[in-house]
């Protein structure tokens, strides 16, 4: 397999005529109509590839190299060759499918592969679901492509062919014609899809990479090798995901989020994969989840979105336009939830939220007119206390006091738990604007970042029910950060110490200060604005 990858001649990389089909049959109509073809180059080369998103093809990296042969490395950005593509047509006779020009690339590190994006989304084609079971030695995959022929220089017709996987290694895996007389991946053919099919349902887990070519048109007829590489897709869904999603993130109405809580609510845990998500409550109290990436990449964090709660023209009845404050918190079932202080001073506890709602919900307190709840100003949860299952609730109160209730589920905010850790301040902690529970020094419990009202920022390290022990100065009085409208902390770069800080400014744009420790703040990622 060495040898075949570095000696093989790159299967899309054509000098003369393009070619456009995998030997084998010719793909029913609409069989695979995520299918695309690339014309690189206005004829120089030609390749195959798969829609994956309405807006992006993933192909093979090398058909966009400048020596393919040698490398399959390419530069993040603009093609450098005018590429055009044609998704949704398997007959390329027929004035049928989408042709749009590809106008940016991002390479997957280490793999001959690459998402391409189109300069306008493809309406009416499926895109094709990307696999996340890994390739087994013996399975059958269908290989689809609009490369050479036997016979074609330039075929019209997607083929496809029936390949079984010979064996698989870290990110490739070697493939052969399932019948000695089927099957070739030619030129043109680099980029193609091969395709796991198991009751009516198609994955994506192979694109074309090389190939010995035996059979294809312009290969010496002594070359009867029929044996390729394939780059592996499997495992890809959520970076696929992050690449297609990343010029949306930017375009929310950052101006317009008045709430944001970090927690893992879409099945990533601290020191599992994915890291921690976001959710965000606007003006028009619509309510939207972020979910968090899987890689260590400070500039796109996040990777997809869901509607959690519409906004007021769509839904006049919610009740997500009465929020006054809220935040993540763990209740010892393995993923995390919400709790919620409405403008009532009625709180709610939400076990569970993931992309599909909010779950489980439960009355802390109930609404009381100029109740005690009333005089709470800011709210964070974190692990304050010895329970690593569940997590406490540390509240700021008008009054300058500083409160401690532990353990969520057990005991919700029953007076009795209460922890006092600071009494009557009115000279400090009435100009605490926000707070948020991190993990940033490494102490036993959790730690608690306050943004002051004059642009200081202070964590308050291992808080626990004994109080506060010491204080750390990461931004100085009259710092930027007297601009910070909304301060949240989380694992959103990886999942572990320290963590990152997420803020939103005054002039809307949206800021991540990526492992935030006792030695301050460095450097902010700019997320959007």
């Amino acid at each position: 397999m060495t040898g075949l990858l570095t000696t093989a001649i790159a299967a899309g990389a054509l000098t003369a005529t393009p070619a456009n089909a995998v030997i084998g049959d010719s793909a029913k109509a609409d069989t695979y109509g995520f299918a695309a073809k690339l014309d690189i180059g206005k004829g120089t080369r030609s390749c195959s590839g798969a829609l994956v998103d309405k807006q992006w093809v993933l192909t093979a990296a090398s058909c966009f190299a400048e020596d393919p042969g040698k490398s399959y490395k390419v530069s993040e950005g603009a093609p450098k060759w005018k590429t055009t593509a044609t998704v949704g047509s398997s007959d390329l006779t027929k004035p049928a499918g989408s042709v749009t020009d590809v106008v940016e690339l991002v390479p997957y590190q280490g793999r001959d592969l690459v998402m391409a994006k189109l300069a306008k989304p493809v309406t009416g084609v499926t895109p094709v679901a990307i696999g996340t079971g890994a390739p087994q030695q013996g399975e059958e995959l269908k290989v689809a492509g609009l490369g050479r022929t036997k016979t074609e220089w330039v075929p019209d017709r997607l083929g496809s062919s029936s390949f079984t996987v010979d064996a698989v290694q870290d990110g490739s895996l070697s493939i052969s014609p399932k019948a000695p007389a089927d099957g070739a991946v030619c030129k043109g053919d680099t980029g193609g899809p091969a395709l796991r099919e198991t009751a009516g349902r198609v994955e994506l887990v192979g694109v074309n990479s090389t190939s010995w070519q035996g059979g294809c048109l312009g290969t010496d007829p002594s070359e009867t090798r029929k044996v390729a590489v394939d780059s592996r897709v499997d495992g890809l869904g959520t970076w696929v995901q992050k690449v297609s999603y990343r010029a949306v993130f930017p375009k929310a109405p950052w101006s317009k989020a008045t709430h944001i809580a970090s927690g893992y609510f879409t099945g990533g845990s601290a020191g599992g994969k994915r890291h921690m998500d976001m959710i965000v409550r606007w003006t028009d109290s619509e309510v939207t989840l972020y979910q968090g990436g899987d890689d260590k990449d400070p500039s796109h964090p996040f990777v997809a979105e869901y509607q959690l709660g519409k906004p007021l023209k769509q839904a006049p009845k919610t009740n997500w336009q009465y929020v006054k404050e809220m935040t993540g918190a763990g209740f010892g079932d393995g993923t995390d939830g919400l709790v919620v202080r409405w403008v009532d001073s009625e709180m709610t506890q939400y076990t569970h939220v993931d992309a599909k709602g909010f779950h489980h919900e439960k009355k802390l307190v109930a609404p009381v007119k100029n109740g005690p709840w009333t005089h709470a100003r800011q709210m964070t949860a974190g692990r304050y206390t010895a329970n690593a299952q569940r997590d406490d609730l540390v509240v700021v109160w008008d009054d300058g006091r500083v409160t401690l209730h532990p353990d969520l589920n057990a005991n919700g905010l029953a007076d009795k738990a209460k922890k006092t850790l600071v009494r009557k301040n009115t000279t400090t902690w009435p100009y605490a604007t926000q707070i948020a529970a991190g993990e940033f020094t490494g102490k036993k419990t959790a730690d608690l970042l306050v943004r002051w009202v004059d642009g200081e920022t202070t964590i308050y390290p291992g808080v626990d029910a004994a109080g506060l022990h010491g204080e750390i100065t990461v931004r100085p009085r009259k710092s930027p950060w007297i601009n910070a409208t909304v301060v949240t902390a989380g694992a959103f770069v990886a999942n572990e110490r320290p963590n990152d800080v997420l803020v939103r400014w005054k002039d809307s744009s949206l800021g991540l200060y990526p492992g935030v420790d006792a030695a301050g703040t460095h450097g902010e990622v700019k997320l959007a604005g």
